[in-house]
């Protein structure tokens, strides 16, 4: 009996997987599709199905050089499993979608739907045309068809949820593809925004990461400058929010009233993501960001004077082109005046379509590769400074679910700290369910964790955690997780140096 045959037995069309790749945008739009497909009927497939699923999505990625190479090899391996099995379906979408669009199905004839940024919506619909038609269905918006958060939603976390303030993007970065295939910026309705943070306040979430593109320009497209700042407040008001959070914002926007929002609401959390990308003047002209390293490091400034405890993290790129050493030791004298808690670091790679992918002075691999080495050995070294404030003072954690790797081995359980540092801690007697909060002592300090060895000082239990322990009682409620290699649904969190947090295009 086919997987099909299965589904079809329980009542339901068969199962799907979503490989997502890409930056947060991409995985909530991941959380859309899976809404969309379980609305259409079909049952999410057992974890390691590995592409023996009926409906296999691909949410793509375009920011990287070889995001096509990547898609392809991917597609290629389904090809034998779907000639094997003639109902199983191949979809992809996402800013590569976007991109390429008919070239998808020229290289990859097996695949059936190709669908865009804007028009997620419309893809059990494209499945089942292109089912009943027996041809590739390719259907590519130019504009936003209706905002993903009006869609059905299957979230990754019972107590954590992404929620969209806009999409798209007013910027025009040399090194970014992303506003030519997500479009301008469009923001949401606040109210509508606010309702649905307390929807799901009221189904048990008690953190939420406000997302968009570039964040802290919200009320730009409704004609609000200080938008951004009244939204923090709001969400500051709603009963049962604990944890409010934002990515990623962009220093041309942030301005001294999301400053005070920040230090004056008490559920707005010591956490800042604030794209640097260069500390170079020059480059940073090149790059066409809108600031200079005195403007960036005067945010940095004037946060760390109203939350002396908020822990800042950022995004660089090394090697842009142009970049001379001088240019380079700028960027290092940055990262050592802002001591970040933690930087996604980069190389610089060619982003089709994008300005930069152009420009005279490409920098040798092996000069980026010396250079990005000696940033992360720095970026390394101050990590594990600033961790190491941590130690023997007293947080409250909100207990996570998979980030510890080694928990079961070592006994331990994992919580996110108020500024998002990741804490491992004893596991205690008392039952501690993902959602809930826990106090604890910090008692070490490595550069990407800390531990608390000691006894578990208190435990709270929360309707989050109720909320968790809700959804794993139920015998349909463990799926596996979206396959995303990327940051984890609910709380983003800081990655090692050398690892990426997304596009890096903030």
């Amino acid at each position: 009996m086919s997987s099909g045959d299965r589904g079809q037995a329980v009542g339901v069309k068969g199962t799907y997987e979503v490989r997502t790749y890409g930056c947060q945008m991409n995985v909530h739009d991941s959380e859309r599709l899976s809404g969309l497909l379980e609305g259409a009927g079909y049952e999410r497939a057992p974890e390691g199905s590995d592409g023996d699923a009926d409906v296999v999505v691909f949410n793509t990625c375009a920011v990287r050089e070889n995001a096509d190479n990547r898609l392809y090899g991917n597609l290629g391996r389904l090809a034998p499993m779907k000639t094997k099995r003639p109902g199983m379906q191949i979809a992809v979408g996402g800013c590569l979608a976007q991109k390429d669009r008919d070239t998808i199905v020229k290289k990859a004839p097996w695949v059936d739907v190709v669908f865009g940024t804007h028009n997620i919506g419309k893809l059990p619909v494209l499945l089942e045309r292109a089912r009943v038609q027996e041809e590739a269905q390719v259907e590519i918006a130019e504009s936003l068809e209706a905002f993903p958060s009006t869609l059905p939603t299957r979230r990754e976390s019972a107590y954590a949820a992404w929620v969209s303030i806009s999409v798209g993007c007013n910027n025009t970065c040399t090194f970014c593809i992303v506003p030519a295939l997500r479009g301008k910026e469009k923001d949401r309705r606040t109210g509508d925004i606010l309702a649905e943070i307390e929807a799901l306040v009221g189904e048990g979430v008690s953190e939420i990461t406000l997302l968009g593109q570039n964040v802290n320009a919200y009320g730009s497209d409704i004609g609000d400058r200080e938008a951004f700042s009244k939204l923090l407040r709001a969400c500051g008001k709603i009963e049962g929010l604990e944890r409010v959070r934002f990515t990623s914002p962009h220093p041309r926007d942030f301005t001294d009233d999301v400053i005070a929002a920040m230090a004056e609401t008490p559920n707005v959390m010591p956490q800042l993501h604030m794209p640097l990308q260069s500390g170079s003047d020059p480059i940073l002209k090149a790059m066409r960001r809108s600031y200079r390293q005195d403007r960036f490091l005067g945010i940095i400034e004037k946060v760390r004077a109203a939350m002396p405890d908020a822990a800042i993290s950022t995004d660089i790129i090394v090697g842009f082109p142009g970049e001379t050493e001088e240019d380079f030791e700028q960027t290092m004298h940055v990262v050592r005046e802002a001591r970040f808690a933690s930087a996604f670091t980069f190389q610089y790679s060619k982003r089709p379509g994008t300005p930069a992918a152009t420009m005279e002075g490409q920098i040798p691999k092996e000069v980026v590769q010396e250079r990005y080495m000696r940033l992360s050995a720095l970026q390394e070294e101050i990590s594990w400074d600033e961790n190491k404030k941590q130690v023997g003072r007293t947080l409250e954690l909100m207990v996570a679910e998979g980030e510890g790797r080694k928990d079961g081995a070592t006994h331990r359980l994992s919580g996110r700290a108020p500024d998002s540092r990741l804490v491992h801690f004893t596991k205690p007697d008392t039952e501690v369910r993902p959602g809930d909060v826990v106090t604890v002592e910090i008692t070490y300090a490595a550069p990407h964790h800390l531990l608390a060895e000691g006894p578990v000082l208190n435990v709270r239990r929360t309707r989050a955690g109720d909320a968790w322990e809700k959804r794993n009682a139920e015998p349909a409620a463990k799926p596996a997780g979206v396959m995303l290699g990327l940051p984890k649904v609910g709380a983003p969190e800081p990655l090692p140096v050398a690892a990426g947090s997304g596009c890096g295009c903030d």
